[in-house]
């Protein structure tokens, strides 16, 4: 097991290589043809961004599934099957209506019929959902209509996820990251206990996560020097959906951590996303209700309340990282101990749950909002008050690809 590890190291060590090399690629093609993500009331950075970034994961993602399949390392993953020719082909397809999204603007609908179109093709190639798990109601064994279908909508819920969660700089691919990790390592162990083929693709999809996120992560750290776009955002969510498919959706074998793990990379995004999300929708009636424009800006999205709360920019970060790296580790920890603490896992990730939420909650900090707006670096929260930032509801778009 200690080789069959190593291995899937050196492929995410080059798919990370490629990304972390070829990212001032996409700056240059960024800044010459203008595809740039302007500052606005709604967004965090200051000037300016490239918005292409994703490109450089693809690369990256390319080129190390090609080096996994010509080393015959992984043989059993890519001889006789049509897998890997339909991870490719998903990959592929959600990563470009993604970086048409970023450089011309595409409708929702478009939008989501190209990832429909993604996801029909992992599903016809052969990776697609047998089995859901319902949390703490057990496995249901689908029919092929109804797997095909909670397929395309599981893959639409991923990218959907990761894209919304890309607000700050480096928090969507350091989560993805820290997510695959974890997921890696329960990966293996499946394997370990011989719960999972060898031929099964899932843990190289992660190992590849894992490369693209660690090879980008130098760039997007705040300050971002470049953003993942909605290329990035889409192509790693695709990723992250065909590998718990493939790792999760299949077996119907009961094992310490599996319903957690299928569900880690769409649900850890949603609690995250929970406390903006629901403070949107409120803002959003609070403005019919007042007859103000919908795209009045205010300061009540995640990275503003964090700040209220004595965090700059790069600290909220982390300390959505760390949440991230705690969950993942408290449901490790029974996997790999024999189910050692399997009972007392559901209350933990709930009590974190709630703690995240309370933490962040609609309002907290709102009576101090002025004063602690005077201290705040400018270098991390914009001048609302100036008229260049002072912009239409079209600009949402702008800031949606961050």
């Amino acid at each position: 097991m200690s080789t069959v590890v190593s291995n899937y190291i050196v492929i995410a060590a080059v798919a990370a290589c490629v990304t972390v090399l070829t990212v001032p690629i996409f700056k240059v093609i960024a800044s010459t043809r203008g595809y740039m993500t302007p500052p606005n009331e709604r967004t965090a950075h200051s000037s300016p961004t490239p918005s292409i970034g994703g490109g450089a994961m693809f690369l990256g993602f390319l080129v190390g599934f090609f080096a996994a399949w010509t080393t015959g390392w992984f043989e059993p993953s890519f001889s006789g099957t049509s897998e890997p020719i339909a991870v490719l082909a998903c990959a592929s397809m959600a990563y470009f209506v993604g970086v048409v999204d970023d450089v011309r603007d595409i409708s929702a609908p478009a939008k989501t019929a190209g990832l429909v179109l993604a996801a029909s093709l992992l599903a016809f190639g052969g990776i697609s959902l047998l089995v859901f798990r319902v949390p703490f109601a057990g496995v249901t064994i689908l029919t092929p209509d109804l797997g095909f279908l909670l397929s395309v909508l599981w893959l639409l819920g991923m990218a959907n996820a990761l894209n919304f969660i890309d607000g700050l700089d480096g928090l969507a691919a350091g989560i993805v990251g820290i997510g695959a990790i974890a997921f890696f390592l329960y990966s293996t162990r499946l394997l370990e206990e011989g719960l999972l083929l060898d031929s099964n693709i899932g843990p190289l999809i992660t190992a590849l996560v894992i490369g693209c996120c660690v090879g980008f992560l130098p760039w997007n750290v705040h300050p971002a020097k470049i953003f993942m776009g909605d290329g990035g955002a889409l192509l790693l969510g695709s990723l992250m959906a065909a590998s718990t498919m493939a790792v999760g959706g299949r077996a119907d074998n009961p094992f310490s951590g599996q319903t957690f793990f299928f569900y880690a990379p769409l649900v850890i995004p949603l609690l995250i996303l929970g406390v903006p999300i629901v403070d949107t929708i409120f803002a959003i009636l609070r403005r019919l209700v007042t007859r103000q424009g919908i795209a009045t800006a205010d300061m009540g999205h995640l990275h503003h309340r964090l700040i209220r709360l004595g965090h700059g920019h790069r600290r909220s970060v982390n300390i959505l990282w760390a949440w991230t790296a705690l969950l993942s580790g408290i449901v490790l920890w029974p996997v790999y101990n024999e189910g050692a603490g399997d009972a007392i896992v559901p209350t933990v990730v709930v009590a974190l749950s709630i703690l995240l939420v309370v933490s962040f909650r609609p309002g907290l900090g709102r009576g101090r909002l002025a004063n602690d707006a005077r201290a705040v670096d400018r270098s991390n929260v914009l001048d609302l008050s100036d008229p260049k930032f002072r912009r239409d509801a079209d600009d949402d778009r702008a800031s949606s690809r961050r």
